[in-house]
């Protein structure tokens, strides 16, 4: 087991005991860090909760485009969809959640939105790729056994491309967990508030916080789904 999957997570649990923070920031004068509200736990609970949610819509919509472009015949679709998706990170962060506000008001709905747009590069480029890597002649084999395109699909392709499509997929995560904290300046909550509140105040010890934990949990995420991804690649 990579020592990151057990270092990381207990750096994190370790600044969101009460004190710490501030008996470690405070002495570098960078400004006063004094008790939160809400608790740093439920803030990193609650940037946690968009990362995953965000991540559970980007593969529920990106897997399946990937399979449907990877079709035979499916060339110059595949080209415009990766195009497309493309164009979610060729815009910034601030300009998408500027342009759904007004449809979506403020909070979760247009943090979400952009987490989506922003996160489906990866996730579709990586399973684009896995799938079309897939060794001819294993997919001529499967066909001679019998097998349906359905269970081609099933049987065959997914689960030799599921260490990539595993791959994007963190990818997607761990940029998202540094987008979420722009979230914050719509009332969406997360390790941004204290970045936010910092900026507004001109305070960088509170900056520093919510740099910090981001960063633990972005590392965390990272080394969790490196050993997942690990496991995958090991099984296929």
């Amino acid at each position: 087991m990579p020592w990151g999957v057990l270092l990381w997570p207990a750096l994190l649990l370790l600044c969101l005991l009460p004190g710490v923070l501030p008996a470690l920031i405070n002495p570098l004068n960078l400004g006063e860090v004094g008790a939160f509200d809400p608790p740093l736990w439920r803030l990193t609970l609650t940037h946690l909760g968009l990362v995953a949610l965000s991540g559970v819509v980007v593969l529920a919509l990106g897997l399946p485009l990937a399979v449907a472009v990877t079709r035979p015949g499916w060339d110059a679709p595949r080209q415009l969809a990766e195009t497309l998706v493309g164009l979610g990170q060729t815009v910034p962060t601030f300009a998408i959640l500027a342009l759904a506000v007004p449809a979506l008001g403020f909070g979760w709905a247009p943090t979400l939105l952009g987490l989506i747009v922003y996160g489906l590069v990866p996730v579709v480029s990586n399973a684009v790729l896995g799938l079309s890597g897939v060794d001819r002649g294993v997919l001529d084999a499967a066909r001679g056994m019998g097998m349906t395109a359905w269970q081609r699909l099933w049987r065959v392709e997914l689960p030799l491309a599921r260490p990539v499509i595993l791959a994007g997929l963190r990818t997607s995560i761990v940029y998202n967990v540094g987008t979420a904290t722009v979230g914050a300046a719509l009332g969406a909550g997360g390790l941004g508030e204290p970045i936010i509140n910092g900026l507004s105040q001109q305070n960088t010890a509170l900056v520093l916080c919510g740099a910090l934990l981001s960063a633990l949990l972005a590392l965390t995420l990272d080394a969790w789904l490196g050993l997942i991804e690990r496991r995958a690649g090991q099984m296929s």
